[in-house]
């Protein structure tokens, strides 16, 4: 598997991800500017958390103008993954690559602590080694997490099981407790939780592993299910 993580002005978790790929998933990968306009040769497209250009007017909004935005669409076309990790989520739905939006949390807080997730969905790309219902735990740390969608295409979202992780227990206030979701063709996931930052268990536990493991699966073509 290559990976692409895109670095915007204002992104501070590529890093992260570039070492949580490299040096705990052994994958190739690199840092990609967001003002690349070419994203061939990679199997990945990784948008990390931070605060793209200072969250200015809001969260994602000015991303997805940059240059990179139309590979990127054309990359998610042709069946490519993506995912989209806090920020990362936020940009793929302010640039339409998934429904929905993250509004401010209802508690008007930034909430910065670990969050138990429910394995919504383990048949996807992204958790194909995560078992049915299992319950993970991963760090959160956003102000608009918050996820909303109107009630038709919550009813969609619900039908095409999209969802793939839940809230335990709903920090923000998002819908049907919402953590994470594809869109309708399985190929792109935003999520608001880090797992790159549950990757070993120096960083307090190593539940975010799956993610990338399931990735790799994925990519191989050999995708193995958890039972």
């Amino acid at each position: 598997m290559k990976a692409a993580v895109l670095t915007f002005p204002g992104s501070n978790c590529d890093a992260d991800l570039l070492w949580a790929v490299q040096e705990i998933a052994g994958q190739e990968a690199a840092l990609v500017s967001a003002n690349t306009e070419d994203l061939t040769g990679f199997d990945l497209v990784l948008v990390p958390g931070g605060f793209s250009y200072g969250d200015y007017l809001r969260s994602g909004a000015i991303a997805k103008f940059a240059p990179v935005m139309g590979a990127l669409k054309t990359f998610a076309a042709n069946g490519g993954y993506v995912l989209g990790i806090c920020n990362g989520f936020q940009i793929l739905t302010e640039a339409g690559l998934l429904p929905g939006a993250l509004q401010v949390n209802t508690s008007l807080e930034f909430i910065c602590e670990p969050e138990p997730l429910i394995v919504a969905n383990h048949q996807t790309a992204f958790s194909n080694q995560y078992a049915a219902g299992q319950t993970i735990s991963l760090p959160i740390a956003h102000g608009e997490g918050n996820y909303y969608a109107d009630p038709e295409t919550l009813a969609s979202i619900e039908a095409h099981q999209q969802v793939v992780f839940r809230y335990a227990e709903n920090p923000n206030g998002s819908l049907n407790d919402i953590a994470g979701l594809t869109n309708e063709a399985g190929n792109v996931l935003g999520m608001m939780p880090h797992p790159e930052r549950a990757v070993e268990a120096l960083l307090g536990g190593t539940d975010g592993l799956g993610v990338f493991e399931s990735l790799i699966a994925a990519t191989k073509g050999a995708v193995h299910v958890a039972n």
